[in-house]
């Protein structure tokens, strides 16, 4: 590995690691700051925390490699997105904001929905508790398995090596700094993730003798199995839905809808959307082109790339002089660092918050709750590292099925809970449990693979839809005494 590109990916760490300490300094006296910041972020930084906790690896990898292999009929999956996070920022947003801070101040999601829903308080935060660690256990193996992939790869090293040397660069600074130094670090990583995704398909389009669009459009149209259409004959209708159906998953991704939380006020929630949507916009396009233009640059140069999921790792060695390789290895990292410390603290503050405060001492000071929040911060990441032991994980994969796990526990939850006055908190139990359970059996079956002799669905459908309907089915069937109720307009 050439000394610039150590140099650079030095620079990048030490950035990190300072970014947490000043994090520690400022915000971690007590529980609201250590996991929520003090509900005092700026719009920029709100927004591009969200984005770069959303993208994750699999910006950078997943995506691409999709695209890679199959052209741009993969690419809905990015619209699909797209059309998701704008629907999250204008319906969850606002309304989040603004009543999580008026049901008691709650710090997670699943005290809001216990404060929402004091009839069924304790059975809400113990579900939800249990499902946003299960299935954050799978999510951050996902990151885990990107970084894992990045060291094997691009550094000649150990799989398991990357695994762990990334799970313990985020937990220096989730631990010591809490929700600000991982915001702060998000905002960061995300401005590098975006400057990264816009420089490389630019010199791979004409890297070479690339020769611009009508080149790439020449090779890649003699590629067996690539397509540059939007459709092909052997898309079918639902498996176009499935490809759109991952926007749904937005309305439920805690570590997302947390950053809703903790901007500085409802007021600044349109700023803050319109810097996300531009930055996801940016983001995706350049994903998209590293995907099929580095595919086109792969078979134009005669080259072999045995992991489709590594053709950015590919492109930054390949096209680029050692000092901006390690400028587009640390953005790579960014991606992953910016989810897995996002997941980790979501997943950290519930076993503190809404397990041990509320199994264990229930009058907990608040220094207690931030030393338990860092330990779980460990415990979480060390079982997310065993899960992530398999080098022939694909990421893409991993992020699908947490994905869909809560967007239909938590998505209809998220909705309904926000703008329906007539919910119930024995529907809101329904709900999360029914999208939960449906997911999950959906997986074990293969129904996501292959229904009825058919084209596989994408378990957030059936999910989405069964949770929204036992929401409703429940609520209705019972009375909505004893509840909070949301405003008319937020």
């Amino acid at each position: 590995m050439q000394l610039g590109v150590w140099v650079s990916l030095t620079i990048y760490f030490v950035a990190m690691l300072g970014i947490g300490f000043y994090a520690w300094r400022k915000s971690t006296a007590n529980s609201e700051e250590y996991m929520l910041g003090g509900r005092d972020l700026p719009p920029a930084v709100a927004a591009l925390s969200a984005g770069a906790s959303d993208m994750s690896g699999w910006l950078l990898l997943g995506l691409p490699g999709a695209l890679y292999v199959a052209g741009l009929v993969e690419a809905w999956i990015g619209i699909g997105l797209f059309i998701g996070a704008l629907a999250n920022w204008m319906i969850v947003a606002p309304r989040l904001r603004e009543q999580t801070e008026r049901y008691d101040n709650a710090l997670t999601i699943p005290e809001f929905l216990a404060n929402r829903f004091p009839t069924q308080a304790t059975t809400l935060r113990m579900v939800s508790a249990v499902i946003i660690v299960l299935f954050f256990a799978v999510y951050t193996a996902s990151g885990l398995v990107a970084g894992g992939k990045l060291f094997s790869t691009a550094f000649e090293g150990g799989y398991q090596t990357g695994v762990w040397l990334t799970l313990g660069i985020v937990l220096v600074y989730t631990v010591v700094g809490g929700f600000l130094a991982v915001c702060l670090t998000d905002f960061v990583q995300g401005l590098i993730m975006m400057l990264a995704l816009i420089i490389m398909p630019a010199v791979v389009l004409y890297a070479g003798d690339g020769g611009g669009f009508g080149q790439a459009g020449e090779t890649l149209s003699t590629v067996e199995g690539f397509t540059l259409s939007w459709w092909t004959d052997s898309m079918t209708f639902i498996g176009w839905l499935s490809l759109m159906a991952w926007g749904l998953g937005y309305f439920g991704q805690p570590h997302i809808i947390v950053r809703f939380m903790a901007v500085r006020t409802v007021a600044e929630v349109p700023t803050a959307r319109n810097i996300a949507m531009g930055w996801m916009g940016i983001s995706l396009l350049g994903a998209i082109g590293v995907g099929v233009l580095g595919r086109a640059y792969v078979e134009r140069s005669g080259l072999v790339l045995e992991d489709p999921e590594t053709i950015f790792i590919l492109l930054a060695e390949t096209l680029f002089p050692a000092m901006i390789t390690g400028f587009l290895f640390a953005a790579l990292l960014a991606a992953i660092m910016s989810t897995v410390s996002s997941q980790l603290l979501v997943s950290s503050s519930s076993l503190a918050e809404d397990i041990y405060k509320l199994l264990v001492d229930k009058q907990a000071s608040d220094s207690t709750i931030v030393t338990v929040g860092r330990i779980a911060v460990v415990a979480v990441g060390a079982v997310a590292a065993l899960i992530a032991g398999d080098p022939d994980s694909e990421v893409l994969g991993l992020v699908s099925n947490a994905w869909a796990g809560f967007g239909a526990a938590f998505g209809p939850l998220m909705i309904l809970s926000l703008t329906w006055q007539r919910m119930t908190g024995l529907g809101a139990v329904a709900g999360l449990v029914t999208g939960a359970l449906t997911v999950i059996t959906w997986i074990a079956l293969g129904w996501n693979a292959s229904f009825l002799g058919g084209p596989g669905i994408y378990e957030m459908i059936p999910g989405f839809i069964l949770a929204m309907a036992a929401i409703v089915v429940v609520s209705l069937a019972g009375e909505a005494k004893g509840e909070f109720r949301p405003i008319a307009a937020a």
